[in-house]
This record gives structure tokens, C-alpha cells and sequence, in this order.
């Protein structure tokens, strides 16, 4: 588009900028080149591109006082004594993301890395902690913390039974990026990715989602109240602690019936 701009008409110098990730081969991007090029339609394009390097340049200048005011925070966690931790997990690049390293300003002001756990990034976790700061006093517990986010059932009681059980509808940013990171765990080879799919095929997908945004909150509670560090166990032991619940439930069953599980050798 800056060639356009420029004056350069030629189709086979503008296939030229073509990406390599691009479906469509040079000729077919050279063939839809061809035509006139309108003095109106390359004014047009001329403002676009204008606009686009402005608000690029906001963007930029946004990202370089919001990097100030993180220096401005009282840091919990010394880097020179406590070193961030290696990030574990593949990180793909944005087109969206800061200009700056915001996970080492999160792990600065939080003392602790969320960005750990699964299926959060770090504007995930900015935007949260935007919302709930890092002080976690003001929630006794991470009861209290899932419910003021709006992660918990909303209960309509009338004669000591339950009519109705959902969740409150909230404009709560937090609740929105927790719920988003939720949503990534699909594919997730991790504890919370194999908890979401099995929530999922019992609840079906917007429930399955609430709840794994309520067990995500619970975590950030925890590691932001006492300062512990996030440990995936995996895939493997949630497959291994579920079947032992199971077990245990149909022991429980049995008893009831005077019977006991016997296992298969």
C-alpha cells in the first residue's frame, strides 16, 4: 500500500511485496493488480494509511506511560534475588501485544508469575488485575473473591428449594478476560485443560467455560494471597484423581447397598 501511495503502479514489482504465508500464488495477486488506479481511490487509501500510522503511533505512546506508571508501583518481588521463571509455555507472537516486557512488569508488581497459568497471557492478567488490584484483603476467601467476579451460581430460593441457579450478569472486565482464558483451554495439555473437557462434556460449553473461569480465579486468589508459585500437575494426574473419585464414589455406593468394589486383577 505504501508503494500504491508512492506512485508505483507496476503489477509485477507490487506481487512482489507478496507474503510467503499468502494462499494466492505472485500471478494471481499480480492479475488482480491490474486496472486503473483511480486518483480519488488513491486518496482514499492515502488518509487510511495516514490514520493507520496515527493511531499506531497512540497506541505506542499508550504503551510507553503505562510501562512509567508500572515503575511507579512499589515492586513485591526483587528481580536480582528472585528471578522471574522461565516462561514455560510457547509464546505466540501478537499483533496487539506491548511494546514492552509486561510480564516482567506483572511479576514485579504481583511478586508472583500468573502468567503461569494456563490459558492466561499477560494482558490477560493486566486486564484482571486493573479490575481486583493485588491485595486480596478485602475477599476472606476465594468464596467471596469467585463471587464478587461473578464466576458463581446465583440461587432463586422460594420454600427452601432451589427454582433457578445461574450466574449474574456482571460488566465486570475481569470476569470477560477470565472467561476468554477459559475458552483456550480446549487444546490445552495441562490440568486445567483436561478439567475444562471433561466440564464440557458434562455441562456442554458455556458452563463448562464458567466453571473453568471460577477454578482460574480460585488459583490467581491463592497465589496473589499467599504468594505461591503456579504448578501444572498435567494431564495425566487429573485423569488419575478423577478416577479415584469415581472409585470411591462406587465404594460408597456399594456399602450402602452391603456390597464392596472388588478390582479386576
Amino acid at each position: 500500500m505504501r508503494a500504491i501511495v508512492a506512485g508505483q503502479t507496476d503489477p509485477e514489482i507490487l506481487a512482489g511485496f507478496r507474503d510467503p504465508a499468502c494462499k494466492n500464488s505472485s500471478a494471481v495477486i499480480r492479475q488482480s493488480l491490474e486496472g486503473n488506479f483511480r486518483s480519488e481511490h488513491l486518496f482514499a487509501l492515502k488518509q487510511s494509511l495516514q490514520l493507520y500510522d496515527y493511531h499506531t503511533e497512540m497506541i505506542e505512546e499508550c504503551d510507553r506511560e503505562i510501562e512509567r506508571r508500572y515503575r511507579e508501583f512499589n515492586a513485591k518481588a526483587d528481580t536480582p534475588t528472585k528471578p522471574m521463571p522461565t516462561f514455560r509455555k510457547k509464546q505466540k507472537k501478537r499483533k496487539n501485544q506491548p511494546t514492552f516486557d509486561l510480564r516482567a512488569e506483572l511479576y514485579k508488581v504481583a511478586g508472583v508469575d500468573l502468567t503461569a497459568i494456563d490459558g492466561c497471557n499477560a494482558v490477560t492478567i493486566q486486564t484482571v488485575l486493573s479490575e481486583t488490584g493485588i491485595d486480596m484483603r478485602p475477599w476472606p476467601t476465594c468464596g467471596h473473591f469467585t463471587s464478587w467476579l461473578r464466576l458463581c451460581p446465583h440461587n432463586d430460593v422460594s420454600g427452601g428449594r432451589v427454582l433457578k441457579s445461574r450466574t449474574q450478569k456482571t460488566a465486570n472486565r475481569a470476569n470477560a478476560a477470565l472467561r476468554l482464558a477459559a475458552q483456550s483451554l480446549s487444546h490445552s495439555n495441562s490440568w486445567l485443560g483436561a478439567y475444562y473437557r471433561r466440564q464440557r462434556a458434562r455441562l456442554g460449553p458455556p458452563k463448562a467455560v464458567t466453571a473453568a473461569a471460577h477454578k482460574i480465579a480460585r488459583i490467581i486468589y491463592h497465589m496473589l494471597k499467599y504468594g505461591t508459585e503456579f504448578v501444572d500437575l498435567g494431564t495425566d494426574h487429573y485423569e488419575a484423581q478423577y478416577r479415584r473419585r469415581q472409585i470411591r464414589g462406587l465404594e460408597k455406593k456399594a456399602r450402602t447397598l452391603g456390597l464392596h468394589v472388588v478390582p479386576v486383577t
